[in-house]
């Protein structure tokens, strides 16, 4: 699976594709001569898990509109997304729904105006859930990275979340940080 560089850099996957443009992922993966894919298993407004509500900076309980994905390489599942946007951003918007967003959630964003300036990421290695593990097809006691994204607009308000869950094989998470 690993040949293309998941969050290789992740500023492909926060800057708004220019009009007409295909989505991030499937366009890495093509460079790469493989196939991306993914399919959105659930859209729509749900609780606030309380990790995402600190996130957003939510009071624990409230709702948000929570995309959940999974993406596929070669038609084999490699990551399991989960996106959350605070309820007044995206709620009536193609963010709650399971269809395919024209352009890109990214694009869909900044259209409404709310385009991301800054992200925060955070990774950590840990053993994953039974149904991460049947939906990812992982051996007993396989790990699995899960990588946090806040992302903020120019006013630092958080404007969306990210939970992404894959296996470490084949993983490159390299970053770039301008410092001053």
């Amino acid at each position: 699976m690993g040949e293309v560089e998941r969050a290789g850099t992740s500023a492909r996957y926060l800057t708004p594709p220019v009009r007409g443009g295909g989505d991030a992922w499937g366009a890495e993966a093509a460079a790469a001569g493989r196939s991306g894919t993914q399919r959105i298993v659930r859209a729509g407004e749900v609780v606030a898990p309380d990790r995402v509500a600190d996130l957003l900076r939510l009071e624990r309980g409230s709702h948000v509109v929570e995309r959940r994905r999974i993406m596929y390489l070669d038609g084999e599942a490699c990551e399991l997304t989960d996106t959350y946007y605070p309820v007044e951003i995206a709620r009536g918007t193609g963010l709650a729904g399971t269809g395919k967003i024209r352009g890109g959630a990214i694009r869909l964003l900044a259209d409404l105006g709310f385009a991301g300036v800054r992200a925060q990421e955070s990774v950590v290695a840990r053993m994953p859930s039974g149904s991460e593990r049947a939906a990812l097809s992982l051996a007993a006691g396989e790990p699995v990275l899960e990588l946090t994204r806040l992302t903020l607009d120019g006013d630092d308000r958080p404007i969306q979340a990210d939970v992404m869950v894959m296996p470490p094989r084949g993983q490159e998470l390299r970053y770039e940080i301008r410092i001053g």
